[in-house]
């Protein structure tokens, strides 16, 4: 990727021996085992469907929304779900304006393919009238600091994002029910999207020639890595989409290796996201609440003034 390109030069060649002779020792510079993940952290913003996820010093930010399309003519009941990505300069000078590089490609298909081909999204519930109108669906993944492995942190943020989004009611009307009426949400509370299973990308990083391993690689670790592997399973331990990127090819005890371990983080991360949402939720309806409180306290409180 042209990412660990343009980070391989920052680094001196002593920096490099001096990662790959601690990782020879089981030692990582950030005082990480291999397989241990750094600490993630999950914000929400107050509008529905805005994340913003840090894994050690990497941040990013997740935003869903959605408009009313016609459909693909091979599935007119079917909603579409697409991802778009923003590479900042401010992130990392590597980064280049204006038209995404290669990396912001790869990334925005990873975490593309592990929510498609696993169907996490029920697409078909986005259908409002079959052949005419859909709901589209769009992720869009901003990096606001790379600290390396964006794919796993871009992963959450869209994965929190779209767990706390919601469009707004439709309902058919007009003289002959074909008419789409779009309901705001002041009249009619706005639905959440139905996520079957969330679908987490872990990846892992390889050094001498594949004979060292190590998971969630930092942005020095990219600089020196040769090769890497991104594996995408659910919390079942269901295989959603592997990504293998750069260097040679990967023994199978290895790559079975990787399931384990990412079957098992997987599932903390998981839990993770769904308590992180739950809190969202319920602040969200206390939000709700205060906005708009109960006539019933009203007539209490004249009562008592009487």
């Amino acid at each position: 990727m042209e990412g660990r390109l343009a980070n391989a030069w920052r680094l001196t060649v002593n920096d490099k021996n001096f990662i790959k002779t601690a990782l020879l020792s089981e030692i990582r510079i950030d005082g990480r085992k291999p397989f241990e993940y750094r600490k993630i952290s999950i914000k929400f913003g107050r509008q529905d469907g805005s994340s913003e996820v840090q894994l050690g010093q990497t941040r990013v930010m997740g935003i869903v929304t959605a408009q009313l399309v016609q459909p693909y003519r091979d599935r007119p009941k079917e909603g579409m779900l697409s991802i778009f990505t923003e590479f900042s300069p401010m992130a990392d000078p590597s980064f280049e304006p204006g038209r995404p590089g290669e990396s912001a490609v790869e990334l925005g298909r990873i975490i593309n393919r592990g929510l498609r081909e696993s169907r996490a999204v029920d697409t078909e519930s986005l259908c409002i009238l079959a052949g005419k109108f859909v709901w589209a669906i769009r992720i869009d993944i901003h990096i606001l600091d790379n600290g390396g492995n964006l794919v796993d942190a871009a992963n959450i943020a869209a994965l929190a994002a779209l767990l706390t989004f919601r469009r707004p009611e439709c309902s058919l009307g007009g003289e002959d029910g074909q008419e789409v009426i779009v309901h705001p949400p002041e009249i009619r509370e706005p639905l959440p999207l139905m996520v079957h299973h969330l679908p987490i990308a872990i990846t892992f990083g390889f050094f001498s020639n594949e004979s060292i391993l190590l998971i969630d690689p930092t942005h020095n670790e990219e600089a020196v890595m040769s090769g890497r592997m991104t594996t995408t399973v659910n919390a079942n331990g269901d295989i959603c989409a592997i990504q293998k990127g750069g260097g040679e090819g990967i023994p199978q005890r290895v790559i079975m290796q990787c399931l384990q371990l990412a079957t098992s983080k997987a599932a903390s991360i998981t839990k993770q996201i769904k308590d992180a949402v739950e809190a969202f939720n319920t602040e969200r309806a206390l939000r709700k609440i205060k906005r708009h409180p109960t006539s019933t306290g009203v007539d209490v409180r004249e009562k008592q003034n009487q």
